[in-house]
Parts: C-alpha cells; structure tokens; sequence
C-alpha cells in the first residue's frame, strides 16, 4: 500500500472533486477532523526490549468472529461513487483480508447481494422517522447473515460540512441512494429521527434478534446508559470528524468510555487511525479493535476490491511490525504499560 497521505492524493486525482470533498471532509471548520488523527501522535510508547519476538500474532476473536487482525472497516456511505463494483468490490476485498465489514444502511447495494460477497459483516443502522422501516431493515439484514447491528448514535440531524456541494453535486442516482430503503420514492423521506432515545438500543435488539453495539460513543455516562439499555459493544467514535465540530478526539475520549464498560462488552474505536501505531496505540488505552473509514474509501477508489484488500494488509503488517518493536507477542495481550505518561500541559 502507498502511504496514506500518497494513497489519499492518488484518489484525488481519480475521483470528481464533489465525490473527494464528500468522503474526505468533515464538518465546520473541521477542527475535529483534524484532531482525530493529533490525538493518536500525542500519546508516546514505552515499548519492552529483549523480548522474543520472532512470531507476533495479530487475530482477534470478536463477537464469535475470528479475524486476522483488530482492524476492521467502518460504515461509510455510497461506495459506487468511489468504484463501479461499490459496495460488492469492499466486501470481498475485507473478506479476503480476513477483516470483517460493517455495512452501512447507506450503501448503494443491496444489502443482501453485497452479504453474498461478504466474510463476517455487521449491519449498520440508522432510526428513521419510519419506525417501521427500521424495523424491516433490520430484519433483512438479520436474515442476510449480519453478525451484529451497529446503532449511529450521534446523527438526530446530519452535521454541516466545510465542503459540502449538496446531493445534487454528487453523481448519484436515486436508485444508489434508495437501494436499501425498500418503499421509498424519493430521498426526501429517508430522514432520520431525530428523537432516537436509549430505549431503541433494546428495541432493535428484540426487531432483529441481533446483539447491538452503539457507534457514537464519547462519555462515560452515555457508555454505562448503552450497557443499561442491552448494549452488547461500544464505539468510541465522533464521525470522523463529520458530526459536531469541536468534540473531542476519540483516542482522547477513549480511556473513558473503556474505564465505564468496565471489561463488560468489547469498546472499539475509530477516527484518524492510519498505521500499526495507531493500532497500538488504541490496543494499550483498551480498545479491543479499531474501525478505518476513509482509508478503505481511497483503497477503493484506486483499486477496486485489491484496493481495499491491500490497505487491510498494509494495516495488519504494519501493526505487527508496530508490536514487535514494542516488544508484544500478542495484540491481544497489549497493556496500559505500553504507553508513557501524559505530559502536564
């Protein structure tokens, strides 16, 4: 894989303008955007010498899954903007690097022909003003084999963006943009809810039948709530920057949320994660996994399913590299110990 920031110019060049803007930016003044990755650089490691290190096992098993490394791939929107396969080209390209996908309700595929092509997957899920097609396309995604739901928690209203050119900017048909919101005739009536509560952690997991983890997570309180409501795992996330700017930066937010679970369900993590330090980094502050977003966005984009294939690797290589100079076997057994004291500002 180029480096992220070569791979991110790579797929300047190819994709229009609008589409770029629309997967790289976020909102206001995309303070929090840039933070996210920040957050990561600041925290330094103490990494243990004359350790054995000469085999370093990357594999995480979670939620009854078992995957080669603790990266996986965040819900993104839209992804036949990026390539002409979309979401078909993204579910094989993770299920070849032996990560798991979470598809998002946005996808511009159907969700049961896009599992066809999929390793393990969660389905993620927005509440929508419609209860009832919520209801159904849960349902759906249950019988199509999702392993999990992933509720997005911090949408009730979608967040301004820098960049923002407006759908009609977009090359996006209808039938993209509807291809999972059975019913609907318009985009107009695919609004989310902005009266989304706790109680519809348990709803969906009683529509569904599926366990539930909650994406959007960034206190403490909020995290023991979830738990309260039948929360099965939490994902410290902002929306990659695409929410309210200024909110805290997730490696910032995460120690918090991991303190309030309290080993009770798995905490992931997402946001400005772009290389095996940052998985680390994540690991040693107690999240189980992280998710990457715009990284498999520009893997597509330049390369179709072996795109997205060749980050996941790059990703999984580079954190067991990141784990043998620390001096870790495992990334399963990564701790605290790892990382060197806040500095006093």
């Amino acid at each position: 894989m180029l480096p992220y920031e070569a791979l991110e110019a790579r797929a300047r060049e190819l994709l229009p303008q609008a589409v770029f803007d629309y997967y790289a930016g976020g909102s206001g003044e995309e303070s929090t955007l840039a933070d996210n990755s920040a957050a990561w650089a600041r925290l330094r490691l103490r990494p243990r010498v004359l350790r054995d290190v000469s085999s370093v096992d990357t594999s995480l098993e979670l939620l009854g899954a078992t995957l080669s490394s603790p990266v996986l791939v965040a819900p993104t929107a839209f992804h036949s903007l990026a390539h002409p396969e979309a979401e078909f080209a993204t579910a094989r390209g993770t299920r070849d690097a032996g990560s798991l996908l979470v598809l998002s309700s946005r996808s511009s595929r159907r969700l049961e022909l896009v599992a066809a092509s999929a390793g393990p997957w969660w389905f993620q899920v927005y509440v929508f003003r419609d209860r009832g097609l919520t209801r159904s396309l849960v349902q759906r995604a249950a019988s199509a084999g999702a392993r999990a739901l992933v509720l997005t928690a911090d949408t009730p209203y979608v967040g301004h963006k820098r960049r923002n050119r407006g759908d009609s900017a977009l090359p996006l048909p209808d039938e993209d943009f509807l291809a999972n919101l059975e019913g609907l005739t318009h985009r107009s009536l695919a609004e989310q809810a902005p009266d989304v509560t706790f109680d519809d952690i348990s709803r969906l997991r009683e529509d569904s039948g599926l366990p539930v983890l909650v994406k959007g997570v960034l206190r403490g309180d909020d995290a023991r709530e979830c738990l309260r409501h039948g929360a099965a795992g939490l994902i410290v996330s902002n929306h990659g920057g695409r929410q309210l700017d200024g909110a805290v930066a997730t490696a910032d937010a995460l120690p918090e949320v991991v303190e309030a679970a309290e080993g009770r369900v798995p905490v992931l993590v997402d946001g400005g994660v772009r290389s095996g330090r940052d998985v680390l980094r994540a690991l040693a502050l107690g999240a189980r996994a992280v998710l990457v977003g715009r990284p498999v966005l520009w893997g597509l984009a330049t390369g179709g399913a072996d795109g997205v294939r060749q980050v996941l690797d790059s990703l999984r290589e580079d954190t067991a590299h990141a784990l043998a100079l620390a001096g870790v076997t495992e990334a399963s057994s990564v701790g605290p110990d790892l990382l060197a004291p806040t500095r006093p500002s």
